[in-house]
């Protein structure tokens, strides 16, 4: 029989350990991670990579390997042992960017199955959970535990396991026959967010410019999203290893945020050991920590709506990419850093694209007629199937040897001919070109050409890309002439555009004028009044920056503020920016290490988009000496999906319609 042993999975002090007679000891959450693995002197970024880490380390059942190789494999270790892999889909999601079905065979996984499905025993394997922490995950599991699915569990939860649910598991698998001993392992990971890549995340919370904006939101609600951002920051931080100093612009919800994760990160650091103990121990000087760079979606509203011309933002404006992964009619392709031409070519716009496929086709076809000219094997122009090789000995091998590397090159330039020709369709369709220089001209020059807006409101293009437009108008002039934007409301509604969304905005611009004054102080006790004060604060903002949107460069008003932050100089822009230190004594000022600061993560509350990521990139590559730069967000959304909730918001303000009723949908 077990004895008694506490699980102590190193959660913050907050959550003490739980007594429990029938689960086995387990290690701390920093024997998790391989110590070879930590950067402790220079934290480097490596979010993706620890994040694999930790997933990998749980597939081999928790117990140490050989040194891992870069693309998720092993180097020789002990003999493999097979597994059952089982997920709820919150899970899918954060594994799904990080390991492909053939690295989970790699590491033993032979089946991968959901939780929430009817599943066969198999009776003599293991089995790895990775889930949430919910009540109806820990009753599942319990359930299976006492049927006796598998020969043993091995239960990871994706971030800190709460007591009533831990408790709730161990009572269940107590009253079950059995299903104690069957438990061989519980632990929390932390890994609950999705790494995309190496410098991008995503919380995968859906509607949370919604629910934080929403001015009838139930202080509860408001409460419990701003807890689920801070657990998920927690996780990344956690990942990572380091304790950052928190920046952030006074009031709404970038404050609310930092301020609870700050409680929660200093609450943690009471335990000894805790998660950052090592990295703790090995730090020489502040300067080393990172900063987390905290912000509201309506610091840079228009970011969120307009139209990109450059290949990644297009892939995920117009065809959905999602966990990078994208499916076409006839076709699904994986877009990561394993596909080259992706990784050289996503940032480029769209006509340079297209010339580099052209090009690499022509290459790929010169190299196919220089093999079969080599070997003796058909025309000039016949592509190379590796039927015709004739010749002597040394240049048939050569060709053998060449065909992997050539099968490989074809089916990358037919993956992104096919990307290309759909993104064409959509382009000529809708007139995207055209959608691009005009927003391009209004954010950029502070000019616009009336016919020219005027006429693409009134002509091609979806009904989101008529109201993105206009939404960008109205974000673009502090007062745009009164006749003007009476026929840019009136284009929409002869188009059949559902104005919930530009009469949204062009509310919170009045409020933005009725409060300019006003110090957006959040309070949860007057949720409407600290809405329209955010409304107010964050606007401003908006127009301060936008008549140098994407100039200098292709910089945003996000990108300044962050290099500002990481400098550390005395600048108006940030010189207000609350700190917050979980480090330093909560007396006193609560910490004055204001930089400069090499790294940096920069959260994005309400919705992120890959434009705000492009220039972040930029700012890495262009700092002397480098900087690094995480970006992440509540979640990754496309200028459709955002403006969907401007206009659910407006429909909640009872701004349904403004002065149209007609029905919404694609023109």
């Amino acid at each position: 029989m077990v004895g008694p042993t506490t699980i102590n999975h190193s959660r913050p002090a907050t959550h003490r350990a739980v007594r429990c007679s029938i689960f086995l000891p387990l290690p701390s959450r920093s024997d998790l991670i391989h110590a070879g693995d930590r950067r402790s002197t220079a934290m480097a970024l490596s979010l993706r990579r620890k994040q694999l880490d930790v997933i990998v380390r749980m597939l081999h059942l928790n117990q140490q390997q050989q040194q891992q190789l870069p693309d998720g494999g092993e180097g020789q270790g002990e003999e493999e042992a097979y597994k059952i892999l089982v997920m709820d889909a919150p899970c899918v999601s954060l594994l799904s960017p990080v390991l492909r079905v053939g690295d989970l065979r790699r590491h033993g996984v032979t089946l991968t199955l959901g939780i929430d499905r009817a599943r066969q025993a198999v009776p003599d394997a293991p089995a790895v959970y990775l889930v949430r922490p919910t009540p109806a995950n820990a009753d599942r599991i319990a359930a299976d535990a006492a049927a006796g699915l598998y020969a043993s569990f091995h239960l990871n939860f994706s971030t800190s396991v709460p007591r009533p649910v831990l408790e709730r598991l161990a009572a269940a698998c107590a009253a079950s026959p059995g299903a104690a001993r069957r438990v061989a392992r519980v632990a929390d990971q932390y890994v609950d967010f999705v790494c995309l890549e190496e410098g991008l995340f995503s919380l995968a919370q859906p509607r949370a410019y919604v629910a934080l904006n929403d001015p009838a939101a139930a202080d509860a609600d408001i409460t419990a999203l701003v807890d689920a951002v801070v657990l998920g920051l927690f996780c990344v931080v956690a990942t990572l290893g380091v304790v950052p100093v928190i920046r952030c612009a006074r009031g709404g919800p970038a404050e609310m945020v930092a301020a609870a994760l700050d409680a929660r990160l200093r609450d943690h650091l009471l335990a000894k050991p805790n998660l950052f103990t090592e990295a703790a121990s090995a730090t020489v000087a502040s300067f080393q920590r990172p900063v987390l760079c905290l912000f509201d979606r309506n610091f840079e509203l228009s970011v969120g709506v307009q139209h990109d011309w450059s290949y990644r933002p297009l892939v995920h404006d117009v065809l959905g990419l999602k966990l990078n992964k994208l499916k076409l009619p006839a076709e699904k392709y994986e877009l990561d850093d394993s596909d080259k031409f992706w990784v050289a070519n996503s940032w480029s716009p769209f006509p340079k694209v297209a010339e580099e496929i052209e090009a690499q086709l022509a290459k790929y076809k010169q190299d196919v007629d220089e093999v079969n000219q080599r070997t003796g094997g058909g025309q000039a122009g016949v592509e190379f199937d590796g039927t015709d090789l004739i010749g002597n000995t040394k240049h048939l091998m050569n060709a053998v040897n060449s065909l992997p590397e050539l099968t490989e090159r074809k089916k990358m330039i037919d993956k992104h001919t096919n990307i290309a020709t759909a993104l064409l369709g959509h382009i000529k369709e809708r007139s995207l070109d055209g959608y691009c220089d005009c927003e391009n001209d209004m954010l950029v020059n502070g000019t616009v050409d009336r016919n020219t807006l005027l006429s693409l409101l009134r002509g091609k293009g979806t009904k989101e890309d008529k109201l993105r437009l206009a939404v960008t108008y109205l974000l673009s002039f502090e007062t745009p002439p009164s006749s003007e934007l009476e026929q840019v409301e009136a284009a929409l509604r002869e188009s059949e555009v559902d104005m919930s969304a530009f009469q949204y905005v062009k509310r919170i611009k009045a409020l933005n004028t009725q409060f300019a004054a006003a110090s957006g102080t959040a309070t949860k006790s007057n949720i409407v009044d600290w809405a329209e004060k955010l409304y107010g604060q964050s606007l401003s903002a908006v127009t301060a920056g936008v008549k140098n949107l994407l100039s200098d460069g292709r910089q945003l008003a996000l990108t300044r503020t962050v290099e500002a932050l990481m400098e550390g100089k005395p600048n108006p822009e940030v010189d207000d920016y609350l700190l917050f230190d979980p480090r330093a004594p909560r007396s006193g000022t609560g910490g004055q290490f204001k930089g400069p600061f090499r790294e940096a993560i920069v959260f994005m509350i309400g919705g992120g988009n890959y434009i705000e990521y492009r220039s972040l990139m930029d700012l890495e590559h262009r700092s002397q000496p480098s900087k690094h730069v995480i970006y992440g967000a509540t979640e990754i959304l496309s200028g459709v999906e955002f403006v969907h909730q401007l206009a659910e918001l407006g429909q909640k303000a009872g701004l349904g319609g403004g002065s149209s009723n007609l029905p919404t949908g694609p023109a």
